[in-house]
């Protein structure tokens, strides 16, 4: 049964963002999932939005369909994926070990990733927002990061999955210990307990 849309606010008034990876997923059931949760907006994280695998998650095809089921796409290139190595002190993300990971966690300090998250929020404070990417594990995607920023910076993601209710998202239970500073801003150092015994 649908949930009747808030206006990015959710139960309790509180502040909410979905996530969603597609992967294979026939376009029907995509938009059970997004109805389910009464979203009405669909953030593109994806570094390329497009699908060779699944060619109905391609950009254009997308916003048709979704425009058919009254959803509102909106395409996000600066929190997309696959960031090249930033000029950042090493040191500030080394708890991941994961390239890939590292390399966004670097970014997300940079202004760019910053005026990203602040447009995604102001949409997702009018809007029931869920952030999309093609990964369907959100432990194994860079909507892990965002979604450990937005929870830092106190918003409830809840990340929604292939069967089941959507899990909350916890900062810090997937990957690198996150640290957060004052301004909400999350950086992975290596901790003592994740180097090796000598």
């Amino acid at each position: 049964m649908p949930v009747s849309p808030s206006h990015g606010h959710g139960r309790d008034g509180m502040r909410e963002i979905w996530t969603v990876g597609h992967w294979t997923c026939p376009e029907e059931d995509f938009i059970g999932r997004l109805d389910a949760q009464g979203i009405d907006t669909l953030a593109d994280v994806r570094a390329h939005p497009g699908s060779r695998r699944s060619p109905q998650f391609s950009a254009g095809t997308m916003r048709d369909w979704l425009e058919t089921a009254e959803i509102d796409y909106v395409y996000f290139e600066e929190l997309g994926g696959r960031r090249r190595k930033q000029d950042v002190d090493p040191e500030t993300n080394a708890g991941w070990r994961n390239a890939s990971f590292k390399n966004y966690a670097d970014y997300t300090l940079l202004p760019d990733y910053e005026r990203g998250i602040t447009r995604l929020t102001s949409l997702a404070d009018r809007d029931r927002v869920a952030v999309m990417c093609g990964e369907p594990m959100p432990w194994r995607c860079h909507r892990l990061l965002i979604a450990n920023t937005l929870t830092a910076r106190g918003w409830t993601v809840r990340h929604i999955m292939a069967t089941g209710e959507p899990r909350v998202h916890e900062l810090g239970a997937w990957g690198a210990a996150p640290q957060v500073d004052g301004r909400g801003r999350v950086t992975y150092p290596e901790r003592e307990a994740d180097q090796p015994e000598e």
